[in-house]
């Protein structure tokens, strides 16, 4: 811990003292906040994070430290960490722990965020900077630690960025059994490892294809379906995806879309998008599955969704609902083999209430095999 004093200014003028942490250096990004209690770890490494700083609403964060990236699941996928890296900008808390005691642990979170250059403040009253994002919505803010010279832009604008460069894939890659019949490609706008670590569960092998795939990149690896990954930004942004799904939605290839996959489907459509005045980031969301009439809690991390009432000029109708403000999460094609959630259904960090979302991915992927033959 640096223990030199911070500050964070807001966009409106409003300045939050506090004290430094991780590497002592000037950041900007997007403010928002994240109401989940566990899993620290998995949510800094999102790269739907990208460009933001995050607040943790829970008073604690750093009690049982951070795990060995080195600790890899059955697939060589590490068990606690979404990405190589952490993508959040910086992150804000109440109470830094001092103590970080867990079995998995090999270092504190202050010395995670030290090695990968990212500031942290701490001592912020997290409450109110919360209650100032709700009233207000999401800003802009700058993160300075007393002492560094690191320059920064005067004013970030999140919306007009494209985060895709840094988070997607550059060169395609391989995962489980090249010779496997069962494979899908995955387009990678920011996926998390949890997506593939689930579809890999299922049977699947995974060809994960950079952002800006065309459809014959796709089709070159002649696959049963299509996932169209979460990932950071204002969907209107990612205009190849976007070219792409549409092409993808004519060709009637089974497909899934998580988060940003679900907006660009949408878009792809013919559907628009709007930013949400403070977005969904948590681990408790409850949504209705309209189908089965049945509530779920979902995890979720976004910024921007779908315009309900842009869908009626779409071949799309709405899966799921959101329970607190009635907002789409989750669309269906009325006759084609393609679904999309808004939430996040392999979730971690949360619950997984929602893992079955795959599952319908893969009954559609072998009805269309057998339709097809």
């Amino acid at each position: 811990m640096n223990n030199t004093k911070a500050r964070l200014i807001l966009q409106d003028g409003s300045i939050f003292e506090g004290i430094g942490f991780g590497f002592p250096t000037n950041i900007s990004g997007e403010i928002v906040f994240n109401t989940g209690m566990v899993g620290y770890t998995e949510t800094m490494t999102d790269p739907s994070y990208k460009g933001q700083i995050l607040c943790f609403t829970y008073p604690s964060i750093g009690n049982y430290g951070v795990p060995s990236m080195d600790n890899l699941d059955e697939f060589g996928l590490p068990r606690y960490f979404e990405s190589d890296r952490i993508q959040t900008n910086g992150i804000i808390v109440n109470n830094l722990s001092n103590v970080s005691s867990h079995w998995t642990c090999v270092r504190t979170l202050d010395q995670w965020m030290y090695d990968e250059r990212i500031p942290g403040i701490t001592n912020v009253d997290t409450r109110e900077l919360t209650k100032k994002i709700r009233s207000h919505g999401v800003m802009s803010g700058k993160l300075m630690m007393e002492g560094s010279e690191d320059l920064i832009e005067d004013k970030f604008e999140y919306d007009s960025y494209n985060f895709m460069p840094e988070v997607s894939i550059s060169e395609p890659k391989l995962y489980g059994d090249r010779n496997n019949d069962l494979k899908v490609v995955l387009i990678d706008t920011g996926t998390k490892f949890s997506i593939i670590r689930n579809l890999l569960k299922l049977g699947f092998s995974v060809v994960r294809l950079p952002w800006n795939a065309t459809l014959k990149d796709i089709l070159d690896y002649n696959p049963v379906g299509v996932v169209i990954s979460n990932g950071p930004g204002d969907p209107i942004i990612c205009k190849q995806t976007i070219s792409t799904a549409s092409e993808i939605i004519e060709n009637s290839i089974p497909t899934l879309g998580i988060c940003l996959g679900n907006q660009i489907l949408a878009l792809a459509s013919g559907a628009k998008t709007h930013k949400l005045k403070f977005g969904h980031r948590g681990q408790n969301k409850s949504c209705i599955d309209l189908d089965s009439k049945v509530t779920l809690i979902t995890s979720q991390n976004h910024g921007y969704g779908i315009d309900s009432d842009s869908l009626q000029n779409t071949d799309f109708e709405i899966w799921f609902k959101n329970i607190d403000d009635n907002t789409v999460e989750g669309i269906q094609h009325k006759n084609k083999p393609i679904i999309a959630v808004q939430f996040h259904p392999e979730a971690s960090p949360g619950p997984d209430d929602c893992l079955y979302v795959f599952e319908k991915f893969k009954e559609l992927v072998k009805k269309a095999g057998i339709e097809s033959s």
